[in-house]
């Protein structure tokens, strides 16, 4: 299923993503750092919820106090308790 999240606090507006079980592909962000987000996209394609959860809950960009990596967490996590 395919699921959509606006982000809150990044440059990035919105995140979307599918999850087979709790499988994640297909991560896309609309705005914010084109060549990292693409990066992170890739990295945590085929990893888990939890795994992402794990490497990237928390972690702050600049003087903001999330990031993009840590929005894609908050996303999976409703994405999940939607299910």
């Amino acid at each position: 299923m395919t699921y959509t999240y606006r982000t809150k606090g990044t440059c990035s507006s919105q995140i979307t993503f599918e999850l087979d079980g709790n499988i994640v592909k297909k991560v896309q962000f609309i705005g914010g750092c084109n060549g990292n987000l693409k990066a992170i996209a890739s990295l945590v394609e085929g990893m888990t919820v939890e795994e992402i959860a794990k490497r990237c809950e928390g972690i702050t960009c600049g003087f903001k106090s999330t990031s993009c990596s840590d929005q894609l967490v908050k996303a999976l996590k409703e994405a999940v308790n939607q299910k």
